[in-house]
C-alpha cells in the first residue's frame, strides 16, 4: 500500500533554491534512507513531509488516516512527569477504555442489574464490544511495550523525573515515546545521536521488525546498512533513488558515474569526428551532400552533459612535528569520575606508538571522563598514569565546547597561529570547506557540522603526535567522515578515541578497550573482531553455565540416587530386622510346642493310647520340620 507520494516538490529560502523537482514514494514496510552532504536539504525535506514546514511547489499525497511520527535532530522530551507516567500518556485512550471496562464490570455485579435481564444483556454487549476493541488496540500489552522500549533505550529506573535527565537522555526518551505511538510512517532525523553501541544494536533490530514505513536521515553507515533497503540521495537540489542499503548505494553510484562518463566521452568523440568531417568536406562539391547529412545528424543529436560526480570534499591530513617514544601511555588501576565520585575504576592499559585504540562501553561508564583525565582536565581518583617521552597531545572535544567565541572563523585559527600567513590560513580553511565569505562567519553561529570541521582544522595545525578524540565523527556528514577516516589511517602518531560509529571504529582501530564500572578489557583488532570475541566469550559463559547446570544436575541426580538407595537400604534393613524378630519369635513358639508334645508322650494316659500317640508324634514331626526351616531362615537373616 502506498502511504505517501512526493511529486515535483520545490523549496526556497528567500531567493535561494534548496530543493527542486523532488520525487519520493513510501510504501508499507519500506526502509528508506535520505543521504547527502550537510546543508543539502535532507532535514528540510523531512520537515516538509512531516508537515512542520511549508513548500513552494509540487504536492504531497497521503491517504486519509495514515499517521506520521517525526523526530527532529536533538529533540529533547520536556516534562514534569516521571519517565513511566510520561510514557503512559501515549496510551491515554486505552487507559480510558480500561477504566470504562472496570466501571462496566462493577455495573454487571450490581444485584439490581443482575435481576433485570434487559439491562444486564445491554451492559454485557457493551462490555464485550469494548473488550474486543481494547484487545485489538493492544490494551493487554501496552505496559509490556513500555518496559521493552525503556529497557532497549537503557532506562532501568522508570521512576526518575524527566526534568532531572541530561539532554542526551531526554533525546533518547523522545525517541522512545515516538516508537510507542507506532505511526504508519516513522520519520527519524539522526536517531543514532546520543545512543551507545548496545542501544544502537537494539534500535536496529526494533526498526527491522517495525510494521510501518521508515524514513531516516543518519550519518551512521553501519546502522544504515543494517536497517534500510532503499536510498534517496539529495544533491544539488535534486534527488535520485537507489535500491539497496548504503554500501550498495555507494557501489551503484560509482558504477553509474563511470557509465555516464564513458557515454559522455564516447558522444564527445563522435561529435568531434562529425565536426571534423563537416569542416573538411562541406566546401568540396563531391562530398558536400555527405557533409550536410552529417551536420543535420549533429544538429539533431541530444548532447549529454558531463556527469558532475561528487560535490567538493574536505581535504586534509594530520602530520606531526616530532616522533614520540615507543611507550606512549601506561595506565595502572586508574579511577575516574567527577567531584570525587568514581564512575569507573581499575582501568589498566598500555598505548604504544602507532596504535589506534577505540574506547567502547555503555553511556555513562566514563569514556569521555577517562579522556579528560588523561589530558589533566580532570584529576585521577586513584591509580597512576605514566606518560612517554616527547609527547605532544592534541585533544578533540565532542561538544566543541571551546568553539563558542565571537571571533570570525579566520581569526579563530589566525590568532592561535599568528606567524602563519593569511593565505595559508585561508588555504587550510578552504580544505575544510570554508571558502569565500564563510571565513568571515562568527564561530558561535556555525552549525554543528561547521564547528566540527573548524575543530578538525585546529587539530590538524597543532601537529601533535598523540590524538585524543572524543566522538570526532559527530555532526560530520558521510563524505566528511570518509575523509577523516583516510586522514587518520595515514596518521603516523598514536590515536586514542571514543566513538559510537561502528564503521569508523572498524576502519581506524587496531585495538579495542572496553570499559566497565569495575575495570577494562583489551581486544587486539577492529570492531568486528571485538564483537566476535565478545560473542565467543558469551558462548563460553553459556557453555560453562550449561556445563555447571549439567554437573549440578548430575550431582543432584547422584545425590538423589544415593539418597534413594540409602532410603531403600534402610527400608530393607528395617524389614530384615522385623522378619528376624518374627522368625525368632516363631522359633520360640515352635520349640515350646515340641517340648509340650514330648512331655505329653511321656504321660501314661497318652502313651497307652496308640491313636493319641500317633497324632502327637505326627504333630511333633511337623513342628520339627518347621523348626528346621525357621532355623535356616534365621541364619540367612542374621548374616
Amino acid at each position: 500500500m502506498i502511504l505517501l507520494q512526493v511529486n515535483q516538490l520545490a523549496k526556497y529560502y528567500g531567493a535561494d533554491l534548496i530543493l527542486s523537482n523532488i520525487k519520493l514514494e513510501l510504501q508499507t514496510r519500506d526502509r528508506v534512507a535520505l543521504v547527502g552532504r550537510n546543508g543539502a536539504g535532507k532535514s528540510t525535506l523531512l520537515k516538509i513531509i512531516a508537515g512542520h514546514l511549508s513548500h513552494d511547489g509540487g504536492e504531497i499525497i497521503k491517504p486519509k488516516g495514515v499517521t506520521i511520527g517525526y523526530l527532529a535532530q536533538n529533540t529533547g522530551l520536556e516534562s514534569n512527569l516521571s519517565i513511566w507516567d510520561e510514557m503512559l500518556t501515549v496510551f491515554d485512550d486505552l487507559r480510558k477504555m480500561e477504566k470504562s471496562l472496570r466501571q462496566l464490570e462493577e455495573k454487571m455485579s450490581d444485584p439490581a442489574v443482575l435481576e433485570n435481564n434487559d439491562s444486564y444483556e445491554r451492559i454485557l454487549k457493551e462490555y464485550d464490544h469494548l473488550q474486543v476493541t481494547f484487545k485489538e488496540q493492544g490494551g493487554y500489552q501496552y505496559e509490556a511495550d513500555i518496559r521493552s522500549i525503556l529497557h532497549g533505550l537503557n532506562f532501568p529506573d522508570h521512576s526518575l523525573m524527566i526534568s532531572s535527565l541530561s539532554g542526551g537522555q531526554k533525546t533518547r526518551l523522545a525517541l522512545g515515546k515516538l516508537l510507542l505511538t507506532k505511526p504508519d510512517i516513522l520519520i527519524l532525523d539522526e536517531p543514532t545521536n546520543h545512543l551507545d553501541i548496545d542501544t544502537l544494536s537494539w534500535l536496529e533490530q526494533y526498526l527491522q521488525s517495525y510494521n510501518g514505513a521508515i524514513l531516516i536521515v543518519s550519518h551512521d553507515r553501519y546502522f544504515l546498512d543494517k536497517v534500510v533497503t532503499q536510498v534517496y540521495e539529495v544533491s544539488r537540489q535534486q534527488i535520485q533513488k537507489f535500491i539497496g542499503n548504503y554500501s550498495t548505494y555507494l557501489e551503484q553510484k560509482a558504477a553509474n558515474y563511470e557509465r555516464d562518463l564513458k557515454m559522455y566521452e564516447k558522444q564527445q568523440q563522435e561529435v568531434a569526428n562529425l565536426q571534423d568531417f563537416i569542416n573538411r568536406n562541406l566546401a568540396r562539391a563531391s562530398t558536400t551532400k555527405r557533409a550536410q547529412s552529417r551536420r543535420k545528424k549533429l544538429e539533431k543529436m541530444e548532447l549529454r552533459d558531463r556527469p558532475l560526480g561528487d560535490e567538493k570534499s574536505a581535504t586534509f591530513s594530520f602530520e606531526i612535528n616530532k616522533q614520540s617514544g615507543n611507550d606512549v601511555l601506561t595506565v595502572e588501576s586508574l579511577g575516574v569520575g567527577y567531584t570525587g565520585e568514581k564512575v569507573s575504576e581499575n582501568i589498566s592499559f598500555r598505548a604504544y606508538r602507532g596504535e589506534s585504540i577505540a574506547l567502547v562501553g555503555p553511556n555513562g561508564i566514563g569514556k569521555s571522563t577517562l579522556l579528560k583525565t588523561l589530558i589533566n582536565k580532570l584529576p585521577a581518583l586513584g591509580g597512576t598514569i605514566q606518560y612517554g617521552a616527547n609527547l605532544a597531545i592534541s585533544y578533540y572535544d565532542q561538544e566543541q565546547a571551546e568553539l563558542t567565541s565571537n571571533k570570525r572563523v579566520l581569526n579563530e585559527l589566525w590568532d592561535e597561529w599568528p606567524l602563519t600567513g593569511e593565505k595559508e590560513i585561508r588555504t587550510v580553511l578552504g580544505n575544510f570547506l570554508f571558502s569565500g565569505d564563510d571565513v568571515l562567519k562568527i564561530v558561535s553561529t556555525l552549525s554543528g557540522g561547521e564547528k566540527a570541521r573548524l575543530a578538525l582544522a585546529k587539530l590538524m595545525l597543532e601537529k601533535g603526535n598523540v590524538l585524543i578524540l572524543d566522538e570526532p565523527t559527530n555532526h560530520l556528514d558521510l563524505d566528511s567522515k570518509e575523509v577523516l577516516e583516510n586522514a587518520l589511517i595515514d596518521y603516523p602518531g598514536t590515536i586514542l578515541f571514543v566513538s559510537h560509529d561502528r564503521y569508523f571504529i572498524n576502519r581506524i582501530a587496531t585495538k579495542v578497550l572496553e570499559l566497565s564500572s569495575h575495570g577494562s578489557t583489551e581486544y587486539l583488532g577492529d570492531y568486528d573482531y571485538y564483537l566476535e570475541k565478545k560473542l565467543e566469550q558469551e558462548e563460553l559463559k553459556a557453555l560453562d553455565a550449561a556445563s555447571s547446570r549439567k554437573k549440578n544436575y548430575q550431582t543432584e541426580s547422584i545425590e538423589k540416587n544415593n539418597f534413594q538407595q540409602e532410603k531403600e537400604s534402610k527400608k530393607l534393613e528395617r524389614q530384615r530386622k522385623r522378619k528376624l524378630e518374627e522368625v525368632e519369635l516363631r522359633i520360640e513358639e515352635v520349640e515350646e510346642q515340641i517340648q509340650e508334645c514330648e512331655q505329653l508322650l511321656c504321660e501314661p494316659e497318652v502313651f497307652q493310647n496308640h491313636e493319641k500317640v500317633l497324632e502327637i508324634t505326627l504333630k511333633n514331626e511337623k513342628l520339627k520340620a518347621e523348626l528346621e526351616q525357621l532355623m535356616d531362615q534365621w541364619a540367612e537373616l542374621a548374616d
